[in-house]
């Protein structure tokens, strides 16, 4: 029988997030949330995870379009903006600062690994301080799957007693089922899934646990009940985390940066009909089993 992992995204993004998430566990139907910790409706995300406790909960670390748990002007001086306080605004702005700022006269790469390993920690240990017994990390925009980030991640996880995580590449199975995709974002998706290999190696040298793979990256922001039926009917055996971003399209939504707003009504209402695949295993990342006591490798 198949596992799937129903997780959503960008719990304590918004109050409407944050209901449609909810009211989806309590339907039997979502499984697993990521949380920001640092988020305009964080505060009420954890109080609503604490008054479910059934829902498995990671940390949703967040490196680009958002804002950092520690100091900006101390304490991650290159990762955030010293001055406006925020991360880069987006994911390719993220990328010229990891890869090409290297050698200028922003940061070295040490100092970026540095500054991404505290803040994750931060992220995480504050969630864990408010009472989350966190399942797994995954990364705001699958910042993990980039090398330099992915190693500081998992310090900072395993340090802070996780190790489980994102795989954060839709599998090929699930990617030929995608359909109406534009050719840029399938051109993306491909070219970024060479790097699979060699994220999986460094996620199982530092002794996590993860899935067997994603499935619905390929279609982030046109997840329908056609696309998501197609998908469950085409489902191998395995351990899978389909990855989803629920919500309510509100006010408090068109004031945030994402570029998913329309769509989070339609994937809430579409998720429902997971329950017409009985023959799926429904799961969470606390299902998965973790070897804590594998060593630490040196980095």
């Amino acid at each position: 029988m198949p596992r799937l992992i129903v997780n959503a995204d960008d719990f304590g993004l918004t109050s409407g997030v944050n209901r449609a998430i909810v009211e989806l566990h309590q339907a039997g139907v979502l499984t697993s949330a990521s949380l920001m910790a640092n988020a305009a409706a964080s505060d009420e995300a954890i109080e609503l995870v604490l008054a479910n406790p059934a829902l498995g909960v990671g940390c949703h670390i967040v490196l680009a379009d958002g804002s950092p748990v520690l100091s900006p002007r101390w304490d991650v001086p290159n990762l955030a903006d010293p001055i406006g306080g925020r991360f880069q605004p987006s994911l390719t702005g993220f990328l010229d600062w990891l890869y090409l700022g290297f050698g200028k006269d922003r940061c070295s790469s040490s100092n970026a690994s540095a500054e991404i390993e505290a803040e994750a920690t931060a992220q995480i240990r504050l969630l864990q301080r408010r009472g989350i017994r966190l399942t797994h990390v995954d990364t705001h925009k699958h910042t993990h799957m980039f090398p330099a980030v992915l190693r500081p991640v998992l310090r900072a996880a395993r340090a802070c007693g996780i190790a489980r995580i994102r795989n954060p590449f839709d599998a090929a199975w699930s990617r030929r089922t995608a359909a109406r995709v534009p050719w840029f974002r399938r051109a993306q998706i491909t070219a970024l899934s060479r790097l699979e290999a060699h994220v999986l190696a460094i996620i199982a040298e530092h002794g996590f646990t993860t899935t067997d793979g994603t499935i619905s990256i390929m279609i982030t922001g046109s997840l329908n009940t056609e696309s998501l039926h197609r998908i469950l009917a085409s489902m191998p055996e395995g351990t899978w985390e389909l990855v989803t971003h629920p919500g309510y399209h509100d006010a408090d939504l068109d004031a945030t940066r994402t570029r998913l707003k329309g769509s989070r009504e339609i994937e809430r209402q579409a998720l429902s009909s997971i329950r017409e695949f009985p023959q799926i295993e429904l799961v969470s990342f606390a299902d998965l089993l973790p070897d804590l006591d594998r060593p630490l490798p040196k980095t």
